[in-house]
């Protein structure tokens, strides 16, 4: 005969609570990293850009998410009103502001 003959494994022994607390290490530690790594700094950053937007106020020179650089004229709650050059203004959302640049960098 070509095939030899099978026999079935006796069953296993069922694991130990310990071993299965363990096997779940190694993605509780995967999650911690992500967290530390990756969550927390996005967090901060979107704390410092509301803060940023929060504190824009008229005569602040700025960036916009486009590449526009202007002076902020008007203020609203939602939008705000930018002077890119002498005599041209444009509205924007707030939100759309990127950087606040320090004074006399736009002449």
């Amino acid at each position: 005969m070509f095939i030899s003959n099978a026999f079935a494994q006796a069953p296993a022994a069922a694991p130990a609570a310990g071993s299965s607390l363990m096997s779940l290490l190694p993605l509780v530690l995967m999650f911690v990293v992500l967290y530390f790594v990756m969550i927390r700094p996005q967090q901060k950053r979107q704390k410092e850009h509301r803060a940023m937007i929060d504190a824009l106020a008229k005569g602040d020179e700025v960036v916009t998410g486009g590449g526009l650089l202007g002076k902020v004229t008007k203020v609203g709650e939602t939008y705000i009103s930018i002077e890119l050059a002498t005599g041209v203004e444009a509205q924007c959302q707030r939100s759309s502001i990127v950087q606040v640049l320090p004074k006399g960098t736009i002449k």
